[in-house]
């Protein structure tokens, strides 16, 4: 019976410790991947900007006297000629003050004449043996005075005119309002902006460039403006401009320098419309070019603190990972400086589920 028992617990501890057993686990599956050759090629030396079109002058205009708007004609995207009425103060003080400058200058004036009318009785007499000749002098000065007096007068008058036609705001050349800066019923001081009026004339492409290129442009450089929006034949123009001014000191805000692409005199883009400026290196469109190695950035993954990629062993049928040196990016595919040679296979999809030594084959697509 004993036989039995042992017999029949060693059955079960063995059924047991199978039941327990891990499985083995499966093969990794052989995965298609999809391989890019690597090539040197010619490294363009060209950057390109988003920029946007404005006017060669935009002008701030402003008031010369200070005091209550009360019309604004001018909105913006209007079209305006040389001496059309943009914005009008209130003109009551300066007219009253006007007013009584002239009112000075006619008062002056009767003192002239009174003096002048003085002078001729007093020659008269002077003549007749009635006067001495210190009596006409006394009344030459006074004349003289009284000139003065008027001519003074007269300048105030002018003065005070203008100061009363200052309160209307007028074009000073042909343009467009590009914008308002000031709303009817607002008092503003002398010279404050109302309007900023971009002029009829040549225009130019405006772009902000980083600090670490900055010290590579300047006047002169060949530039090639693109519109986004798409001209008469359906493509968007491109015009041939070149640099024609770069900021001393770069924004405070984005810490980028302002650069002016000065572009055809017969070109009339629309204002505020976008672009793509192409600009060349800093030797220009003659410059050497230089051969680099281009990868598409997906087929970079994160290796500790570097960049690394999957890189195919055709005789092992299996994929080993490869650290390498980005030297920057060229539209969406990542400049490599070192750990790759022309004519290595890399993996462009799919390199977040691959390990080190993974066995795959070569995508192949369907016919």
């Amino acid at each position: 019976m004993s036989r039995c028992l042992s017999v029949a617990a060693l059955v079960a501890g063995a059924v047991l410790l199978t039941a327990c057993s891990r499985s083995a686990p499966p093969e990794e599956p052989v995965r298609a991947v999809k391989l890019w050759q690597v090539e040197a090629g010619p490294l363009d030396p060209q950057h390109e900007y988003a920029a946007e079109i404005r006017a060669r002058t935009e002008s701030r205009l402003g008031f010369r006297v200070g005091g209550k708007l009360l019309q604004r004609p001018a909105e913006v995207g209007q079209p305006v000629r040389q001496g059309q009425l943009l914005a009008v103060l209130d003109v009551q003080d300066y007219a009253a003050v006007a007013d009584a400058a002239r009112a000075q200058a006619v008062a002056a004036r009767q003192q002239r004449d009174l003096a002048l009318a003085d002078l001729r009785r007093f020659e008269s007499l002077q003549q007749q043996g009635f006067i001495s000749s210190a009596e006409i002098e006394r009344r030459q000065t006074a004349l003289q005075a009284a000139e003065a007096a008027l001519r003074q007068a007269e300048a105030q008058a002018r003065v005070q005119g203008n100061q009363a036609e200052y309160t209307r705001l007028t074009a000073d050349a042909d343009g467009v309002v590009v914008a308002v800066e000031a709303e009817p019923g607002q008092v503003g001081a002398a010279g404050a902006p109302v309007v900023r009026l971009a002029r009829q004339g040549p225009r130019d492409a405006v772009l902000a460039v980083p600090e670490d290129r900055v010290a590579a442009l300047r006047a002169g450089l060949p530039a090639e403006v693109r519109l986004w929006v798409s001209g008469t034949a359906g493509q968007p123009p491109v015009y041939t401009g070149q640099v024609r001014e770069v900021a001393a000191s770069a924004d405070p805000l984005t810490r980028t320098y302002a650069v002016k692409v000065s572009l055809p005199s017969d070109a009339q883009p629309p204002l505020g419309a976008t672009a793509t400026v192409r600009l060349a290196g800093a030797a220009g469109p003659a410059a050497p070019v230089q051969a680099a190695v281009r990868l598409p950035t997906s087929a970079m993954w994160q290796q500790g603190a570097g960049s690394a990629v999957w890189v195919f062993d055709a005789a092992a049928g299996v994929v080993r990972s490869r650290t390498v040196t980005v030297a920057g990016l060229d539209g969406n595919q990542a400049v490599i400086a070192q750990g790759l040679q022309p004519g290595d296979e890399v993996v462009v999809a799919g390199a977040h589920v691959l390990n080190d030594g993974q066995a795959v084959v070569r995508y192949t697509p369907a016919p």
